[in-house]
């Protein structure tokens, strides 16, 4: 058995759930979310809890039975608190400026690396060497996240480029680093 998926999900106050079938919607205050899952997960709203029950224990419904779990709790956690990532910006010359609902980067590269707000993803940069990626559907703030981050990824030698803030680079030697002392 699931442990994650056996564990009820609860609904705090504020927050509406409308399950459909398959169909789960969640409306809180900082917006609405929809989700369709496989037809073969059981998902029942009980008084403010929500339960996943799957029908056997076939593999593919083992798999997905604590996904589907996981996928309505972090649904509930972005209508309530929302999710965001920092991203900072290490090297010389480079900084971020925000201008509008473009986020407009200097990399090193000949040209400026220009992204947009998206409806569902808003930036910001607090500070020139500083990104916050925020909004309500955790997959889509890791994503977006991802592709600032690939803009210029951190390289091992000098630590250069754009990371999370919590991440950490394996530094390596140089060249000329196995002589000294």
């Amino acid at each position: 058995m699931s442990r994650i998926g056996k564990s009820p999900i609860a609904v705090p106050a504020g927050v509406d759930v409308k399950i459909d079938g398959t169909t789960v919607t969640v409306k809180g205050p900082k917006g609405t979310l929809t989700k369709e899952f496989k037809p073969s997960m059981i998902i029942k709203m009980e008084g403010t809890e929500i339960t996943v029950a799957r029908p056997d224990d076939a593999k593919e419904n083992r798999a997905l039975h604590g996904l589907t779990r996981t996928l309505i709790a972090n649904m509930i956690e972005g209508v309530t608190n929302g999710y965001k990532k920092e991203l900072d910006v290490n090297g010389v010359g480079f900084r971020v400026q925000k201008q509008g609902k473009d986020l407009i980067m200097n990399l090193g590269f000949s040209h400026q690396v220009i992204i947009s707000d998206t409806e569902d993803v808003t930036i910001e940069s607090p500070a020139p060497n500083k990104i916050i990626v925020s909004g309500i559907d955790k997959q889509k703030v890791g994503q977006f996240a991802a592709e600032i981050r690939n803009k210029r990824r951190p390289e091992p030698y000098k630590g250069k480029g754009i990371k999370y803030v919590d991440e950490v680079i394996r530094r390596k030697e140089g060249k000329a680093g196995k002589g000294k002392k």
